[in-house]
């Protein structure tokens, strides 16, 4: 998907294996690709760097920003990384995750609740939202004056990122969620982790369903 104006996403749909607990899941991820005709932010750099980097199109990455520390969200980071000479950044909450993929490099930056991340044209806002993971986080901003968020696994069409595994914890997610996401303009356009797109407000309806379910 492209977005018609100066600014412009693009999504690089990837497909791997995510690898937790012992157990492995063959899963489609989606790449975010967020910027101009120049300069790209990249986001969750999955599974495959030639794709991304391909995609990328010789812009120059300004960063590429792990939503968290699964594997599936940054098992092509570092080669990309190498690739086009960009830092990585993750929340350091997530640190032990990260090393299970990497545990000889660690990312260049650590993401913080609050930061301001450049992008063309204007700036993303990073949301610690933790609950799938410890240091999960979205990212909130305007592209071409419209409301968007990069929920990463937090939160789908649907409802919440999963909790079921290390790591993560329902009524952690359920109070990001509540807290950090559905005070966001009803309008504002959801890209996730995996999946379809969705709005906050469409997913707002349905909180207390969530609640009632356990997951």
């Amino acid at each position: 998907m492209t977005v018609s104006g100066r600014q412009r996403i693009d999504r690089v749909i990837t497909r791997g294996d995510f690898t937790l607990d012992g157990q492995s899941f063959t899963v489609d991820n989606n790449v975010w690709l967020v910027g101009d005709e120049r300069t790209v932010l990249v986001i969750d750099a999955a599974h495959d760097p030639s794709v991304i980097e391909a995609a990328v199109d010789g812009r120059k990455v300004s960063l590429i920003v792990a939503t968290h520390g699964h594997n599936d969200h940054i098992n092509a980071a570092a080669e990309l990384a190498d690739r086009v000479r960009a830092p990585i950044a993750l929340h350091p909450d997530d640190l032990a995750l990260w090393r299970q993929v990497y545990p000889e490099r660690s990312p260049d930056s650590a993401l913080r609740d609050g930061q301001s991340i450049p992008i063309a044209g204007g700036a993303l806002r990073v949301l610690h939202t933790p609950g799938h993971s410890p240091g999960g986080v979205c990212l909130f901003g305007a592209i071409n004056g419209d409301p968007v968020l990069f929920s990463g696994d937090t939160l789908f069409r649907g409802g919440p990122g999963a909790t079921g595994r290390s790591f993560s914890d329902f009524p952690t997610i359920l109070a990001s969620i509540r807290g950090k996401l559905l005070t966001l303009p009803a309008e504002t356009a959801v890209h996730t982790g995996h999946g379809d797109d969705t709005t906050i407000g469409e997913e707002a309806v349905d909180y207390e369903d969530w609640v009632r379910r356990g997951h």
